[in-house]
């Protein structure tokens, strides 16, 4: 089997990133790929599903609270580098494994991974072959402000680790149709979301015309597809966006 893709899962916290792990888990499972769940989130109380590796082996938040009387935003700082202390260790143990793809849950707070030099470093040491699935948010994206925040964050964990990138719209359920076709437009026509921007005629419009037009022209603007767990649908998305990536979008071998 050759080298298996490390496919990460970041997001804003309550984007949906544990559950789409445990539906995309599913699908490969379906379509006869293997796959290895990987937690690496110290403070989740439960998942939905069954982590093959899971860092709450190696470090918990409420121990790292306790031993070092912390509070949970501490806490959860003095985790992110743990978690990078212990990433040779957590490589030695997917070593173990002969997979297609490692699906890896992200810490809730996103800022705990994306922005922490530890975790790019983490990042290099669990292999080359890594892949970043970008969750927007549904309530945040469907406002042309809040649609532009969260394209900056995803251009800063695009930026931030260097690795294949592919945005996603998450819970797409929780969207009308029009919202969703609101949002893809926005992602890939600089005018409809400037025009969208002025339509909401707020006193930071200028800024959100000045950041669409640097997102331009770094070439940000893509297709954002519509992806929902609850569904489910646009995992074969994602799944195509990963083989293009690495495999010249051959299917796996199951």
């Amino acid at each position: 089997m050759a080298m298996a893709v490390n496919l990460y899962f970041v997001g804003t916290a309550g984007s949906g990133k544990t559950t789409l792990v445990k539906e995309f888990k599913i699908w490969m499972d379906n379509q006869g790929y293997s796959s290895v769940t990987i937690n690496l989130d110290p403070g989740a109380e439960s998942l939905p599903y069954s982590a093959d590796i899971d860092i709450r082996d190696w470090i918990s938040l409420v121990e790292v609270m306790e031993e070092h009387d912390l509070g949970p935003n501490g806490a959860q700082i003095a985790c992110a580098d743990m978690i990078a202390m212990n990433a040779l260790e957590i490589k030695n143990v997917m070593d173990e494994y002969e997979c297609h793809y490692f699906l890896i849950d992200t810490p809730g707070q996103m800022e705990l991974f994306t922005f922490r030099r530890a975790s790019r470093e983490m990042v290099r040491t669990l292999g080359d072959r890594s892949f970043i699935t970008f969750l927007f948010d549904p309530i945040i994206s469907k406002q042309p402000n809040g649609f532009v925040s969260l394209f900056l964050l995803a251009g800063s964990s695009q930026f931030r680790f260097d690795v294949p990138f592919f945005p996603v719209i998450s819970k797409s359920d929780m969207l009308s149709e029009e919202d969703i076709q609101n949002i893809k437009s926005w992602a890939i026509d600089r005018w409809e979301l400037d025009n969208a921007l002025r339509e909401e005629s707020t006193t930071q419009t200028q800024i959100g015309l000045e950041l669409v037009k640097g997102i331009h022209n770094l070439g940000l603007q893509r297709d954002i597809p519509a992806v929902s767990a609850l569904e489910p649908s646009g995992l074969e998305e994602i799944y195509s966006a990963v083989q293009d990536s690495f495999f010249g979008g051959d299917d796996l071998e199951s």
